[in-house]
């Protein structure tokens, strides 16, 4: 009877420590012996004699024999549990879809075994189905490690799994189900094609958020600071659009700091759940912690020496008494945007090392106090400045720019001056310009190292277009980072020469003999090389006419010749942001019996002098989040009614507008704000007014305003008069109240002004492309008598609009704009209006 109970015993204890395992879990217990006698009643101790692997072809031998335990010279007790544990270690490592373990051969206590295996597939690839192109391509980046070296196994499935499913979740798709086939790649041996197959499920949007925990905050004022997490409402009618849920982490950040910016230090999230509301919809639940509302109490400064507590106090600007915002404190001492801040006063004045720490020593009731422990460190000097990445442009074209001189102090200030400068130049990246300042402790010295990285700048304007019954073409090519003395040199031509920061525009427009238009311009920032003054040179050729000959009775024509010499440099006083251009400009202009203008026939002449003032503080030349611009320019000519002797009250056509004369005002200012976030307000305006020397002259048949359109010279022949801009208004379309809708289209009006109001966002900020999308608001009119100017009486337009910045092409725009005000004798001119600018100016008067 005792001999069956030890037979039971060994049949559930000891066969299962001696097993062959199969496919994908332990099969029937067994050791495999081939032709040897092991007595399982009587265990023994045995010296392993040498293990052998057979069916292995792609694993290392050595390794998998290390792995099982089964080493030469260990010893064994067989019948035993070792043998059991070799084919479980083995097991474990996903590596094989049979496995079974032989004893060869026994020589006394000697044993000898054999792992006979069957190897599991390598994955080749994947292949995905019931996905996008840019899911695949998306995921096929999050699983490059897996495909060529995996093994196929439970892991493999998981991973995958994991991965697709957590790629989906943040696309808004809850519930995707995920199988696997696999079919075997021809092109490899022992390898597989993993078959992904993902029913994604529908994108799923929020219906509801409910929020417990509340007391102080309203439901509804938590859902407004999730600002990417938004429930499903009646009114929205276009949507709430999908849950995401990498935005809906940020949004629990952020509703965590909103409520602490209000005064709620310990405000907090407990828990949160989102679950299935429908097939459609989830709904999220969130229990917050308000705790209690605290403000500030007494704040200390310890550790300033340069500057004294009561001029840091001013500084900081936060009083007694306000409510308690980490946000707030944080900014006031180191993250204002406009460089008020604590730190900045150290910064700008070479504290380079200067640290503080707000400690918050004292929490009683609702009051915090707070301890600011100042290190100022020591006042470093500029010393060695050097620009890396400009792989184009020359370094005397940046360094000329930066505003960190050597042997001065430093100064945060000019350090963000310069990344600025350094982005006017129009050939870095803005984004990726990086001042790295290395301090010099031993010696109290800095060194700035500024990194840029070239983008393209040069642009082509390439266009053809349809109107009038008439084909029109345009060609203009522009080169930012001209080099003219390197003209001559074949080696520096890419395809024209470059790195001297100079400009070269080339233009032409034409549709044949009807309309013909050529300019061109150079111009160089640094003329002489030595100081910031700036040369420029155009000229330009225009003509348009009813395409008749010369000889023939009928024909109108029109032609207008002109070159331009400016000088400019940039002024210290009031400071350093302002400039100073001067230019001289002569025009020619040539009618033929072409109506629209004071005289149809004739030749008449247009010498002037422009001064113009500007004060540009913005801080970036595409999308402005803050500074302003303002230009004053004035523009006259010689009086010649008041030192020829002409009697111009009885005097000709011919002789009255031989040569133009007037005197010519104009202001513009931009104002830009940034208001919430990434969204940016400007706001602007603008006046111009052309005056007369000579009563008895009148005023000058050239140098109007025309206002309204998108302010762009098309195929119209528009020179002489400048255009300004005013969307919901249809081209030139905003004329005087009771004047002739012909002649002041044509002709245009001497006085004019205008203002905007815009919200602006952006869309896309990158090296390649900027694009911002923009809501609008204008307003403006036009006068032919400064008696009859009102300011406050303008033509007013809304509307919306989009803007892309692409270096090869410039800034290009369209809007759609809605004037409310009817233009007398002009019934199109107002109300629904698409307007498109190419090559737009960024800064330009209209």
């Amino acid at each position: 009877m005792k001999r069956i109970y030890q037979l039971i015993f060994l049949l559930l204890i000891g066969l299962p420590t001696m097993a062959q395992i199969r496919s994908a879990a332990p099969a029937t217990p067994s050791l495999k012996v081939k032709g040897l006698n092991i007595d399982y009643f009587s265990p023994k101790e045995y010296i392993i004699g040498g293990t052998t692997l057979t069916g292995a072809k792609y694993l290392d031998t050595a390794t998998i024999i290390i792995l099982s335990k089964l080493t030469k010279g260990e010893s064994i007790v067989l019948p035993g549990e070792a043998t059991a544990n070799a084919i479980k270690n083995l097991w474990v490592q996903g590596l094989f879809d049979d496995i079974q373990l032989s004893i060869t051969k026994i020589e006394s206590d000697t044993v000898y075994f054999d792992i006979e295996v069957v190897e599991r597939p390598r994955l080749t690839s994947f292949e995905f189905i019931g996905l996008s192109k840019s899911q695949k391509t998306d995921i096929n980046e999050k699983l490059a490690d897996k495909a060529g070296k995996t093994i196929i196994n439970d892991n493999l499935y998981n991973t995958t799994r994991s991965i697709i499913s957590k790629y989906m979740l943040e696309k808004g798709y809850f519930y995707t189900t995920i199988d696997f086939t696999s079919k075997k790649d021809a092109s490899q041996e022992n390898s597989v094609i993993l078959q992904v197959n993902v029913d994604k499920g529908k994108r799923v949007k929020v219906q509801r958020i409910d929020f417990t925990g509340n007391k102080e905050f309203k439901s509804a004022k938590l859902r407004k600071f999730l600002k990417k997490t938004k429930q499903r409402a009646f009114y929205k009618v276009f949507g709430s659009g999908k849950f995401n849920k990498e935005k809906y982490e940020e949004d629990k950040l952020a509703l965590v700091a909103k409520m602490q910016e209000r005064g709620y230090r310990d405000a907090t999230i407990l828990k949160d759940s989102i679950y299935k509301y429908n097939d459609k919809t989830v709904g999220i639940k969130i229990d917050v912690y308000e705790g209690p509302k605290y403000y500030f109490g007494n704040v200390s400064w310890v550790g300033n020496a340069k500057y004294s507590t009561e001029y840091l106090e001013r500084v900081f600007g936060i009083e007694k008494g306000e409510l308690f915002s980490e946000e707030k404190l944080e900014k006031k001492l180191r993250g204002s945007a406009n460089g008020d801040d604590v730190s900045s006063v150290y910064l700008n004045d070479g504290y380079l090392t200067f640290n503080i720490d707000p400690v918050q020593t004292k929490i009683y009731g609702d009051t915090v106090d707070v301890e600011m422990r100042i290190y100022e460190g020591p006042q470093y000097t500029n010393n060695k400045i050097t620009v890396v990445g400009n792989t184009i442009t020359n370094d005397r074209v940046v360094l000329r720019e930066i505003r960190t001189k050597p042997g001065d102090k430093f100064s945060k200030e000019l350090l963000v001056r310069t990344v600025r400068e350094i982005g006017a130049l129009g050939n870095f990246d803005e984004s990726k310009t990086n001042p790295i300042p290395k301090p010099n402790p031993s010696d109290g010295t800095v060194d700035i190292e500024y990194h840029v990285e070239e983008k393209p700048s040069d642009q082509i304007e390439l266009s053809g277009g349809f109107g009038g019954g008439r084909v029109i073409g345009t060609l203009g090519l522009t080169f930012n980072n001209f080099s003219l003395k390197n003209l001559f040199n074949g080696e520096a031509y890419r395809p024209l020469p470059k790195g001297d920061g100079q400009k070269l525009s080339l233009r032409g427009q034409t549709n044949g003999k009807f309309y013909q238009s050529y300019s061109f311009s150079f111009s160089e920032p640094w003329f002489g090389g030595k100081k910031p003054v700036s040369f420029g040179l155009s000229a330009f050729t225009s003509l348009q006419s009813n395409g008749l000959r010369t000889e023939d009775a009928g024909l109108t024509k029109i032609r207008l010749n002109g070159v331009s010499i400016s000088l400019g440099r940039k002024l210290k006083w009031p400071d350093n942001w302002f400039s100073l251009v001067h230019s001289v400009n002569l025009n020619q202009y040539i009618l033929n019996n072409y109506p629209g203008y004071l005289f149809s026939t004739g030749t008449s002449y247009n010498l002037n002098l422009t001064q113009e003032i500007a004060r540009d503080s913005r801080n970036h030349n595409i999308f402005p989040t803050g500074g302003a611009y303002i230009r004053f320019t004035v523009q006259a000519t010689p009086p010649y009614s008041l030192i020829n002797n002409v009697n111009y009250a009885t005097a000709s056509d011919k002789t009255r507008y031989k040569f133009t004369e007037y005197h010519k005002w104009k202001f513009e200012s931009q104002w830009f704000t940034n208001v919430v976030g990434k969204l940016v307000f400007k706001a602007q305006a603008q006046f111009g007014f052309l005056g007369t020397y000579n009563s008895a002259v009148g005023e000058s048949a050239f140098e109007r305003f025309k206002l309204g359109g998108d302010g762009m010279q098309g195929f119209d022949f528009l020179q002489g008069s400048e255009l300004i801009a005013m969307r919901g208004y249809s081209n030139n379309s905003v004329i005087p109240v009771g004047a002739n809708p012909t002649i002041a289209q044509s002709s245009g009006s001497p006085i004019f002004n205008k203002y905007v109001m815009e919200l602006r966002y952006p869309v896309i900020a990158s090296q390649s492309a900027t694009a911002f999308v923009t809501a609008f608001a204008e307003g403006g009119n036009t006068w032919n008598k400064f008696s009859d100017f009102n300011p406050f009486n303008v033509r007013r337009s809304v509307g919306i609009g989009a803007k892309i910045f692409l270096p090869i092409f410039g800034l290009l725009g369209i809007d759609y704009g809605y004037g409310f005000d009817k233009i007398q004798g002009i019934p199109d001119a107002n109300k629904g209006q698409f307007h498109f600018s190419i090559a737009q100016q960024l800064g330009g008067f209209n």
